[in-house]
C-alpha cells in the first residue's frame, strides 16, 4: 500500500521559517521517501506505508519539540503504479 500525507505546522511566520517548520522539513527530506514536496504553506510526502507512518511519527514529535502549536495533516491511500 502507498500513502500520501499533506501536512502543515503552525504558527506561521511569513518573515522566516519557524523552527518547527525547519524540523519537519529536515525529517521529510532525510526520510528516503518516493516523493517529497516542501512548500511555504504545506508539505506533501508519498511512499510505502511503513516509511510514511514512521515519517509522520517523527514529524509530529520533532515539530512539537521545536514549538509547533498545531499540526494539521491529511493522509490518503494512493493507488500503486499500474494498479
Amino acid at each position: 500500500m502507498r500513502l500520501r500525507v499533506e501536512f502543515t505546522t503552525e504558527p506561521f511566520d511569513l518573515e522566516q521559517p519557524p523552527a518547527h517548520a525547519v524540523a519537519a522539513r529536515e525529517v521529510v527530506e532525510s526520510a528516503g521517501l518516493d516523493a517529497v514536496d516542501v512548500g511555504p504553506f504545506g508539505n506533501t510526502v508519498e511512499g510505502g506505508t511503513h516509511a510514511v507512518l514512521a515519517t509522520v511519527d517523527s514529524v509530529l514529535r520533532k515539530a512539537l519539540e521545536a514549538g509547533a502549536t498545531r499540526i494539521s495533516l491529511q493522509l490518503n491511500v494512493v493507488e500503486e503504479d499500474g494498479a
